[in-house]
């Protein structure tokens, strides 16, 4: 039967106190829950008026003997009493950590949402349904963000990258008191709370902390890149390599020094915000910059909305109906395999910065476009049984309309020349390429407004060279339109068939 006399009292996980007549101890700090190897603490043991302190690992047997001859001497109390005490102590924040990792996990366990039969078929019909992207940025204008249509949705997609293979990093600049982390935050709420991480500031050595696979799938938030410096590094390394490792040197329970690597793994998507105009050239390669509006019709519809809300006519029931139904559709979004059939028709003209760094960076957005529009998408199968959707025409175009004022920001108007060539030479490709266009099929239940009907024939009988000249004026219209209108102001009215 347990000792009534002996317990340990955790409702303060700081302060963890614990008492064994005549000794009473106190855990400052609390102890660290991993790294189950060891128990470093910090005891304030006291008798009476008597006290001392100490820091030790209570699983190095030196260290322990140490403590029990101090105690004896310092305290007045048996060797046996305290090596006695000290055991028990071991034992019951053994148990005590136990129970807090498996509260933990189990914790973590429940943040997943496990939605209703409704909530999915709600969710796959809003999927299902024509002019996906232009919706969902409506939608998330709904949710309460004002302006900024083009950076809300192309953050919204950042985000949505975070399960494909090469996920999307995004910085958000603007001067102080222009809303960056409002919108971060606002587009954020339309994701899965468990997939995301959020940090005010973070040290390179805490980054390096967190459990194997901890971030792996996550977003991570950083409120202000201005005070992580630090880990700008760990971050672009995580953007390269998919994971980032660090050897470090520790005690064992005997107290001999060993090293060990700390090794987590990705892929993340990692989505901050800074006032600076320019970072670390790394890290400003490997991510999307945008660029908020700072004119004074914007700073007008912002103090417009602040009114309304004061004022009662904002319907912020509304706003999280919406902000609900954007994030139950991501939580119907799997993982998929994502081909891209006219990968290699993409050319860059020469005067885009860094085209190394830009390429992968259009196609992986190009890719997370096609992937948010799986449920429009038919499901294929490889050669080896892998299922894959392919991606479509118009998944490239609404990566051109979003990114023209990110990738392409800093190509001057000398380069449109070449860009009108690379757009004839891209047209001339595809009309000798035969490439399904599932888009065909779909033009007789939806016809595109971007391709006029053929004249003169049936939308039935058109033949594969009608389709190939429809298909060579599309793509023109993608790359001189797109990159030619870079320069238009965002949240243009001009949508895309989704």
């Amino acid at each position: 039967m347990e000792d009534p006399t002996r317990k340990l009292n955790t409702s303060n996980h700081d302060h963890l106190t614990y008492t064994h007549p005549p000794l009473d101890i106190a855990v400052l700090g609390g102890i660290r829950l991993e790294g189950l190897d060891r128990m470093r603490t910090t005891l304030k043991i006291k008798v009476e008026h008597l006290s001392l302190r100490h820091n030790l690992d209570l699983y190095n047997d030196n260290q322990v003997e140490r403590l029990i001859r101090k105690i004896a001497e310092r305290l007045e109390v048996g060797t046996s009493v305290a090596a006695a005490t000290l055991a028990d102590l071991t034992d019951r924040l053994e148990q005590y950590r136990l129970e807090e990792i498996e509260r933990i996990e189990s914790a973590d366990d429940t943040r997943t949402r496990m939605l209703t039969e409704q909530e999915i078929k709600t969710a796959k019909v809003y999927a299902s349904a024509p002019n996906l992207m232009q919706r969902t940025g409506d939608d998330l204008q709904a949710t309460g963000i004002i302006g900024e249509w083009e950076n809300a949705l192309t953050l919204a997609m950042a985000m949505t990258s975070r399960k494909c293979k090469d996920p999307l990093s995004v910085v958000t600049l603007a001067k102080s008191g222009m809303g960056k982390s409002y919108l971060q935050e606002k587009v954020a709420a339309t994701i899965p709370q468990e997939d995301l991480i959020e940090s005010t500031m973070i040290t390179e050595s805490s980054f390096y902390r967190f459990d194997r696979h901890e971030l792996s799938g996550k977003v991570f938030l950083i409120e202000d890149l201005d005070g992580a410096e630090a880990v700008l590094y760990p971050i672009r390394e995580m953007q390269s390599k998919k994971k980032i490792s660090k050897t470090v040197t520790i005690k064992d329970t005997q107290g001999k020094l060993k090293t060990v690597t700390l090794t987590v793994e990705g892929p993340i998507s990692v989505c901050g915000c800074t006032t600076r105009e320019s970072l670390y050239e790394d890290n400003e390669n490997r991510s999307l910059l945008l660029h908020l509006n700072g004119s004074k019709a914007q700073d007008e519809q912002i103090m417009s909305y602040h009114r309304k809300v004061k004022a009662g006519k904002i319907d912020k029931e509304k706003e999280e109906q919406v902000r609900e139904q954007l994030e139950l559709v991501q939580r119907i979004l799997t993982p998929i395999n994502i081909v891209n059939p006219f990968a290699e028709l993409i050319q860059l003209p020469a005067s885009v910065r860094n085209p190394r760094r830009t390429l992968p960076l259009l196609l992986s957005f190009i890719e997370v476009i096609t992937y948010y529009h799986q449920y429009q998408r038919e499901e294929k199968a490889d050669e080896h049984g892998e299922a894959y959707i392919e991606t479509s025409p118009e998944d490239i175009e609404w990566s051109f309309k979003l990114l023209r004022n990110v990738l392409f920001r800093k190509s001057d108007e000398r380069g449109m020349p070449e860009v009108l060539r690379l757009a004839a030479k891209l047209g001339e490709e595809i009309q000798h390429r035969e490439v399904p266009c599932q888009r065909d099929k779909e033009s007789q239940v939806h016809p595109s407004p971007n391709i006029g009907p053929i004249s003169g024939r049936a939308a039935n009988i058109r033949t594969i060279r009608d389709h190939r000249r429809q298909e060579t004026a599309y793509w023109l219209r993608i790359l001189t339109h797109a990159l030619a209108s870079r320069s238009q102001p965002k949240g243009s009215d001009s949508s895309v068939d989704g």
